[in-house]
């Protein structure tokens, strides 16, 4: 019986996929299976995973004939996942030793549809531990309790879905698939569907997941067309919150979540390509103007100046100005 599925999506790692795959196997047990989701890598990477899957006790190899993205990669290793329990993890990130029999046993003992672990950051040399912003440990709690106040991190902003451990009836629930073609922000509408639609959570402090940060090929790193993925899928959660029997508390918590986000990008506007950047004033402007107004109009108002007023410029924009194209 397969217990735990871990799902590690792969491309063009290289240079890291050796210690992903040493902490998988640092990990490894009977009832343990690691799907390693080739997302059609170039880099050599595919190579490294064949010699892994005859090594790596438990691992299946599942290769994609086409790029599709992290999210379309996750949600290969969903549909071939024949755990209990599912669990993620990037492919240039690494595990503690025996992190996933602790989080295995924690999700067994607390017996609830998801949990939640902190991780640490690792930045070149540093490293810095980040917390789930919930401050009850140990204890069941309703997810939709955990997405409010809009005014101060909360769960939904805690996105990371290797930083945790699901019951497989959430997958038979259609609760843990991501949106196909997302490149970025993934993870976005995926944890506020949790929150609003599972029924129950917890968090436990284990520290045994090692996030990579600020590595070249990171698409945090990049700043071309992916990046503007942010676009569809906080329109996603704005759009699903709309629809939700709690909007009216809710979709203030989901609309400055998606300004704070838009006016991060466009605080660093220069690091994107010319027309990345152009395309962002644009679609931004025409996302603002999408959002329910009554709801933007308070949250702009709560904002600090500065950010309030790059977006209150931005929604007054026309995007067919200074030779912008309207998308």
């Amino acid at each position: 019986m397969v217990k735990l599925s871990v799902i590690v999506p792969f491309y063009n790692v290289r240079t890291y996929a050796p210690d992903t795959l040493r902490s998988l196997r640092l990990n490894a047990r009977d009832d343990c299976e690691f799907l390693l989701v080739d997302d059609c890598s170039t880099d050599g990477t595919t190579e490294i995973l064949q010699h892994a899957a005859g090594e790596l006790p438990g691992a299946r190899l599942l290769r994609h004939e086409r790029n599709g993205g992290l999210a379309t990669a996750r949600n290969t290793g969903l549909d071939a996942a024949r755990g209990a329990y599912l669990t993620f993890l990037d492919g240039d990130d690494w595990l503690a030793p025996g992190h996933l029999g602790r989080l295995l046993a924690a999700a067994e003992e607390l017996g609830c549809d998801f949990v939640r672990t902190d991780h640490v950051q690792c930045t070149g040399r540093a490293r810095t531990v980040r917390r789930v912003p919930v401050g009850r440990r140990g204890e069941v709690l309703n997810p939709r309790d955990a997405i409010l106040p809009a005014d101060r991190s909360t769960a939904v902003d805690y996105p990371y879905a290797w930083a945790g451990i699901y019951r497989r009836e959430l997958l038979e629930r259609g609760l843990l698939h991501f949106t196909d073609g997302l490149r970025t922000a993934e993870d976005r509408p995926w944890i506020w569907r949790l929150h609003r639609d599972a029924d129950s959570f917890a968090v436990v402090g284990l520290l045994g997941v090692f996030y990579r940060r600020g590595i070249a090929s990171s698409l945090t790193q990049i700043g071309d067309v992916r990046q503007l993925d942010f676009l569809p899928a906080f329109d996603q959660v704005v759009a699903e919150t709309a629809r939700d029997r709690d909007s009216v508390s809710l979709l203030p918590k989901a609309v400055r979540t998606y300004c704070a986000v838009m006016a991060h990008h466009l605080r660093s506007v220069e690091r994107f390509e010319p027309s990345v950047a152009r395309r962002l004033r644009s679609l931004g402007g025409a996302a603002l103007r999408r959002m329910p107004q009554d709801v933007l109009n308070d949250v702009l108002d709560g904002m600090d100046a500065e950010r309030a007023g790059v977006l209150r410029r931005l929604r007054r924009r026309n995007p067919l100005a200074g030779g912008e194209v309207a998308a």
